[in-house]
């Protein structure tokens, strides 16, 4: 594992409102940010996000451990549908997807591929730490690669440095087709077009580190027999990669998508992430966790990612509606020290029991974004109880999940006002850190690029990118 290391530049004062009103007014011309209250790229100003020693440690070497995680969910998966593991496996994680999908992913091009981002949601609990998500089409790199830049430039030193993510990003990409000539499109759907201003900014920011970028829509994508062009200059660029900002489930909705696949399977161009939506699951967090493949993860990890990942990604079960029989318990599941059997005695609970989080395991338009992230603790008890019928009904075509809930650390942040002045918040926290992956095969290996960190008002159950959020890089504390 890599990482991009601290800038060096001279530390600025940490609540000087007029660096902090510069840098505001540097991410506005970047298109990263609208200082507008209640424009759609509106967020709170701040100083960088201080990580503790331990934190820090954990993230500089957490990429190699979420490389061997995905690497083991993609040998998991083959070996369930060629049925050399259980079968179950292959079953949950194909749940709602189309056949021809299913297909396509399962073909030997893209059958050792694996996503060249990867971003967990990591948390900072009282009690340690927790990955409650691992994003492989995350948001945020455009926006997180401007802070540092910004951040880094008014004389922060920020993980990743000013050029952590551009970086790290044009490295990966290069990797893929030639290091010194690769045309890349950034094809951004428009389920996620309100995204596009930071790809763009991201783009520019590639031009820089060698790397032709452009931001598409899909239908601006050409299509021949010798595989996928974009206009310039009014002639057609042959596209060498392919970067995927779209989701698998949206294909129907994406125009010249079964091209753009097309031209992936007969290997005119690359593209990234693969369309493997197995690797896309939050429900192979339960497979980790599952006893019946205890020995495969213990022997497919190694003990030091297998140690690191036991640690880090908490306790998953898939709500499966299939009954559990009367002398077994699901396993791992308690409450209040009494094994559950069956999801109807989740159903009761009081709110203090309730602490637990169910969510859509992927392949759907509420599986991102905070979208159909129910709290236990934060409904009623009759909401609650809806929230779980629907998840089971939902099984066959979109699974979810339950996991226990956990409580971010408290912390006090300071914010730039609209006035100019600094204010305090109690903040709970979400740390975003990106990893870039390079090489094939074996030799595969994931470098940090930086750390977006969104600082959510403390009454906030759910920790993602709000106006009321600061969103920060991050930095070492003291």
């Amino acid at each position: 594992m890599q990482g991009g290391g601290l800038d060096t530049a001279p530390a600025a004062r940490a609540t000087d409102p007029a660096t902090l009103a510069a840098i505001a007014r540097g991410l506005a011309a970047d298109g990263v940010y609208d200082p507008r209250p209640g424009a759609e790229r509106h967020f709170r100003i701040g100083v960088p996000f201080p990580l503790a020693a331990d934190t820090a440690a954990l993230v500089a070497g957490l990429g190699g451990h979420l490389l061997a995680f995905q690497r083991a969910v993609g040998s998991l998966y083959r070996r369930a549908a060629k049925g050399t593991a259980p079968a179950f496996v292959s079953r949950w994680l194909d749940l709602g997807k189309p056949d021809d999908l299913l297909r396509l992913a399962r073909m030997g091009r893209f059958g050792n591929d694996l996503p060249r981002v990867i971003r967990p949601d990591l948390f900072v609990t009282d009690t340690g730490h927790a990955i409650t998500e691992l994003d492989s089409v995350p948001g945020g790199m455009g926006l997180t690669d401007a802070l540092q830049s910004r951040y880094a430039h008014a004389g922060y030193a920020v993980l990743g440095g000013a050029d952590g993510m551009a970086r790290g990003f044009s490295a990966m990409l290069r990797g893929l087709h030639d290091p010194v000539d690769t045309t890349v499109a950034i094809v951004v759907s428009d389920e996620s077009a309100a995204y596009r201003p930071e790809m763009a900014y991201l783009a520019l920011r590639l031009k820089a580190h060698g790397v032709d970028a452009h931001v598409l829509e899909p239908r601006e994508v050409r299509f021949s027999e010798h595989g996928l062009s974009l206009e310039r200059h009014g002639e057609p660029v042959d596209i060498h990669v392919l970067y995927r900002f779209f989701e698998l489930f949206d294909l129907p909705n994406i125009p010249k998508a079964e091209l753009m696949l097309y031209a992936a399977r007969k290997g005119t161009v690359r593209m990234t992430p693969p369309p493997r939506p197995a690797l896309e699951e939050k429900l192979a967090m339960a497979l980790f966790h599952h006893p019946a493949l205890a020995a495969f993860w213990e022997k497919e990890l190694g003990p030091d990612s297998h140690a690191a990942l036991s640690a880090l990604l908490p306790q998953t079960w898939v709500l499966d509606p299939a009954p559990v029989p009367p002398h077994a318990v699901i396993p791992g599941l308690t409450v209040d020290g009494v094994p559950v059997q069956g999801w109807e005695q989740l159903k009761t609970l009081g709110q203090k029991a309730r602490r637990f989080v169910i969510k859509p395991s992927g392949f759907s338009e509420t599986a991102w974004g905070a979208r159909g992230v129910v709290i236990g603790h934060d409904v009623s008890e009759a909401e609650w109880a809806r929230a779980l019928d629907h998840a089971l009904a939902a099984f066959p075509r979109t699974p979810h999940i339950l996991q226990p809930f956990h409580k971010a650390r408290r912390h006090q942040v300071p914010w730039l006002t609209e006035g100019g002045a600094i204010a305090h918040m109690g903040a709970r926290a979400r740390l975003c850190p990106y990893y870039f992956v390079s090489g094939e095969g074996e030799d595969m290996h994931a470098t940090l690029g930086g750390m977006l960190a969104t600082l959510c008002p403390e009454d906030k159950k759910r920790i993602h990118g709000m106006a009321d959020a600061v969103m920060v890089p991050a930095t070492l504390g003291s």
